[in-house]
């Protein structure tokens, strides 16, 4: 699976650093995403919006009438 930005390139970096992937593993992605050109950081997908539930109206007011 090749890396989707800069970001996650340098913290898959930094998990080989630290030991917790293998150099194997880092250069596998490394070669799957080649020379392409990365965004700094990939935006979050925007989440939609929970619909907003019908209230219902406690001790409804008389109607007016207009004069």
């Amino acid at each position: 699976m090749p890396f989707k930005s800069k970001a996650q390139r340098r913290k898959f970096a930094e998990l080989l650093v630290k030991g917790k992937i293998t150099p194997e593993a880092y250069e596998r992605w490394n070669q799957e995403t080649g020379r392409a050109e990365l965004p700094e950081r990939v935006k979050a997908k925007r989440k939609r919006a929970p619909r907003a539930a019908k209230s219902k109206r406690k001790g409804k007011s008389p109607a007016r009438r207009s004069r």
